[in-house]
């Protein structure tokens, strides 16, 4: 079926490395399709056979132990950036955050210094309206390209894109790139920021171990972190899956932990926040496949 695909095609691979969690069972099929007309063509034939097609990339993701059914699809091979007139960027959308935000720096051009410290690609980004207390996604957002679930390219204006708290309502398909506004500044200004707010993130969440980043939604005027921090639930554990030291939103593998510790952490929480300040935590985190 996958005849004539020129990117990488694995079977029955382990979807650890794919995830910034270092967690996950395997996928059936996984494909790293060298550009967006690959990408095309995966997802025209996936239609075609009736196959389903799921996208792993992103930080805010946890792959259940069974793994994922169907065709599972990684842009990290989909990494061009370039600059376009009038002080935009196009950015595929396997490209880094932290990559992105070192073109715009040698560029100096600001509007992405909120990203600091975010490890996800730009696509997850635009997915989940990633963001930060310095902005998010959709202040620098232009367009976005995308391959619907035909395999077919459709560009859409942000302009026609409903944003909300950490998602946008995006139709149905992949996210194969983005068109970034940036705004012409001060070299020296643009990269003080993003260092001062990579150390910020570094002095107070847990970057150095795996994680999806922050676990549960902030409810209205509160902070996630506060809740289960007030009920003292940091550094609970199950297996290997721990409640951060040094953020409560985060939970971190310390070393072979499995999605199954994991959920029963989250349940283990959301039950000692609810007992204690009446709030039910909203899950920030993805949680897809079998268990």
């Amino acid at each position: 079926m996958l005849e004539g695909v020129r990117g990488t095609i694995m079977y029955q691979a382990s979807l650890q490395d794919y995830t910034s969690f270092r967690i996950g069972g395997p996928a059936d099929v996984l494909v790293e399709p060298v550009d967006v007309d690959d990408l095309c063509r995966v997802v025209a034939k996936a239609h075609a056979e009736r196959i389903p097609v799921f996208v792993v990339g992103g930080t805010n993701l946890l792959v259940r132990d069974g793994g994922i059914r169907g065709i599972v699809v990684s842009l990290r091979r989909l990494k061009s950036i370039r600059q376009e007139p009038g002080h935009v960027l196009y950015a595929d959308g396997g490209v880094g955050m932290p990559a992105l935000i070192g073109y715009a720096i040698r560029r100096s051009l600001s509007g992405l210094e909120w990203g600091a410290g975010i490890p996800g690609t730009v696509a997850g980004c635009v997915v989940m309206n990633a963001g930060t207390r310095l902005g998010e996604m959709k202040d620098a957002l232009k367009a976005v390209r995308m391959v619907d679930p035909r395999g077919r390219v459709v560009d859409i204006p942000a302009t026609e894109i409903p944003f909300s708290y950490r998602r946008a309502h995006l139709p149905r398909g992949i996210v194969a790139g983005v068109w970034l506004q940036m705004t012409p500044g001060d070299h020296a200004r643009i990269e003080k920021t993003v260092k001062d707010y990579l150390q910020y993130r570094k002095d107070t969440q847990p970057l150095t171990l795996p994680s999806a980043g922050c676990v549960f939604k902030n409810p209205p005027q509160d902070s996630a972190g506060r809740l289960v921090d007030a009920a003292g639930l940091k550094g609970a554990r199950v297996g290997d899956a721990q409640v951060s030291d040094k953020h409560a939103n985060f939970m971190v593998n310390t070393g072979h932990a499995r999605a199954a510790d994991v959920l029963a952490l989250i349940r283990k929480v959301r039950a000692a926040v609810k007992k204690q300040s009446g709030v039910t935590l909203e899950l920030e985190l993805k949680v897809v496949g079998q268990a």
